[in-house]
């Protein structure tokens, strides 16, 4: 009989024994949910955000080429007789183009941080590109992921398109004279996407592509302008093919036009 105390008592030990490990967990477990360590992240399920046309500012200015411009290379055409006929004069090299005060031309100036939870419709128009006197016109253009792009033949020669990105895919397509246009997209951010042509090794031009509608491309008298831009601070930045990039911050106000200004140096390109 007392035999059978002790293993009774024993079993009692054993059960309140686990009880304690079973309410030790427990408590551990609840305190892991209090720190957030096991909670499920909560998603934000709220709509993007769009800007307020009421409040919304902007930039312009000009972009400017501290220096000498390196002198324009005549592009010599014999290859191709129909495009020696196109152009009564040889055509000069788009590479560097500046106006008497020195304002640079296909500089492409884009916004480049602090854009936030916009949301921003693909534009319906597209970006034409045109292959007009052997040469493609505009020499610089920019478009928003998945915007279409629209390549023209006005030569009476055959071109070939072949853009050479590294975070879209690449892509090569002939047209012969008098052929329906060709109408492609780029569904990546990349800035900027060389465009050459196979058969006229001289003719390029360069695509940029964002994510977002601000972004500009400098005249001929390096002019540009970004609108709709919601009030925030940002980094402004400029692109261009030979001299690289400048960047500077940019603050926006409420209803605010900033004008602002890029200096390229000549002397910066010289290497390149």
């Amino acid at each position: 009989m007392h035999y059978g105390k002790k293993i009774r008592n024993s079993q009692r030990m054993a059960l309140l024994a686990g009880t304690a490990a079973l309410s030790l967990l427990l408590a551990a477990c609840g305190n892991q949910g209090n720190s957030g360590k096991n909670t499920p992240v909560e998603r934000s399920t709220a709509p993007p955000a769009v800007v307020d046309p009421a409040t919304a500012g902007s930039v312009f200015g000009v972009v400017r080429l501290d220096g000498p411009a390196p002198p324009a290379r005549k592009i010599i055409m014999s290859g191709d007789s129909a495009c020696t006929a196109a152009n009564q004069e040889p055509p000069t090299s788009q590479e560097v183009v500046t106006d008497a005060q020195g304002n640079l031309a296909n500089v492409v100036i884009y916004v480049k941080g602090g854009i936030g939870n916009f949301s921003f419709a693909i534009p319906k128009a597209p970006v034409e590109m045109n292959q007009q006197g052997c040469m493609y016109v505009p020499h610089v253009a920019a478009v928003m992921a998945g915007q279409t792009v629209v390549f023209h033949n006005a030569d009476k020669t055959t071109h070939n398109i072949h853009p050479q990105p590294k975070n879209n895919p690449a892509w090569n397509r002939s047209q012969s004279p008098g052929a329906p246009a060709i109408e492609e997209s780029f569904s990546r951010e990349e800035i900027a996407i060389p465009v050459m042509c196979n058969v006229h090794p001289w003719m390029r031009s360069y695509l940029a592509v964002f994510n977002h509608p601000y972004f500009a491309v400098s005249g001929a008298g390096g002019a540009f302008e970004i609108r709709n831009l919601s009030p925030g601070n940002y980094t402004l930045e400029a692109w261009h093919e030979k001299y690289g990039t400048l960047s500077q911050p940019l603050i926006v106000s409420a209803k605010q036009a900033v004008r602002v200004s890029f200096v390229f140096q000549a002397a910066a390109g010289t290497g390149r």
